[in-house]
């Protein structure tokens, strides 16, 4: 049986830190992944870190000589594709449907109605809290994408309240409970 192959992309928020717990655990329990960053995200973690968990090198960069046609590629080896962190800007450029970056064209290079896109918000409370950010949220749930919830808490501003990433054990278990059959 072929390992379950999980597309993770992050985008720019310190989160990011937290995502890496995932993707070493999802490694570490049989998952093939392969990591997109925007760089934004490049600002709050590096390629080397991606690149050491995964093994694999790190799409950022549309125009990067021989990556031409990694949105594509990527979009169809992947059994599941995660934004975790999802912050506000990448929630509201995927509503829409700006293809500037590879997160961008990656999602619409997804077939969503054959395979599952998950995004797990993060930021602000005042930001997810936005009317824009909600519609946003309403408007890519109802064309399949899997919206997580987030946790409320003491969030990086140093606020309380919703916007918080959710806890990336529980990230992890149902991404994993999504993949079961596919886990060796």
């Amino acid at each position: 049986m072929n390992k379950p192959r999980v597309l993770f992309l992050l985008s720019g928020s310190i989160a990011c830190y937290k995502a890496c717990f995932v993707i070493s655990r999802l490694v570490q329990a049989g998952v093939e992944v392969r990591t997109v960053a925007t760089s934004s995200a490049l600002q709050f973690i590096g390629k080397a870190t991606l690149e050491g968990l995964t093994g694999q090198s790190v799409f950022t960069d549309l125009w990067e000589p021989g990556k031409a046609m990694d949105h594509i590629d990527l979009a169809r080896w992947a059994d599941l594709a995660l934004v975790a962190p999802a912050t506000a800007n990448t929630i509201n450029r995927l509503a829409g449907g700006l293809a500037d970056d590879p997160v961008g064209t990656l999602f619409l290079a997804w077939e969503l109605k054959k395979k599952p896109w998950w995004i797990a918000p993060a930021m602000n409370v005042a930001m997810y809290q936005h009317p824009i950010t909600q519609a946003s949220l309403q408007k890519l749930a109802g064309l399949g994408v899997q919206v997580l919830p987030t946790d409320e808490g003491s969030l990086a501003c140093g606020e309380e309240g919703a916007g918080r990433l959710l806890d990336p054990e529980k990230i992890l278990t149902r991404v994993l409970a999504e993949l079961g059959p596919k886990i060796a």
